[in-house]
């Protein structure tokens, strides 16, 4: 299987995700825990069908020590008993915040206020941030059917 477009050697996609790279590792830096970051990415990765993503998010997770149930159970984190009360709290934050077409009103004034009981103003921030980002990367790699499977931890950084 190949990817409609070579994101990795066209120069306008490079720029582009060059940006992106950079808005991520604003992100990653901040104060929002990293399993928590991960979390977010795999299951927003899920919703949107994006294998690459998926993939590399899953395997990074892994790598930098999430265990293999907590994984495993992402997709289901509603009726899972792994999850703190703060990540169950980002995880329908994120859900909500990708299905935003599906949802008439958007993100609940309910899921906010759950997950602004458990983050402060800049980690509410980062997580925002982080849902949009990770959708976008989902949008890209599902446009261009970008394939799945032999990512490895590190990969790009």
């Amino acid at each position: 299987m190949e990817a409609r477009l070579n994101l990795f050697g066209n120069p306008v996609a490079l720029q582009f995700i060059k940006h992106l790279n950079a808005a991520g590792k604003v992100v990653s830096d901040s104060t929002l825990p990293h399993a928590t970051q991960e979390l977010v990415k795999l299951r927003a990765s899920q919703i949107n069908g994006c294998g690459f993503c998926t993939d590399m998010h899953s395997k990074d997770a892994a790598h930098a020590g999430e265990t293999s149930v907590r994984l495993n159970l992402v997709a289901a984190w509603r009726e899972a008993t792994v999850f703190t009360d703060a990540e169950r709290a980002a995880l329908e934050l994120t859900e909500q915040g990708t299905r935003i077409a599906d949802a008439a009103g958007g993100v609940t004034d309910e899921a906010w206020a759950n997950a602004a009981k458990f983050y402060d103003e800049e980690q509410l921030t980062a997580l925002v941030c982080l849902i949009a980002l990770i959708n976008t990367y989902n949008r890209a790699n599902v446009i261009v059917q970008q394939p799945a499977g032999s990512y490895r931890p590190g990969q790009f950084g």
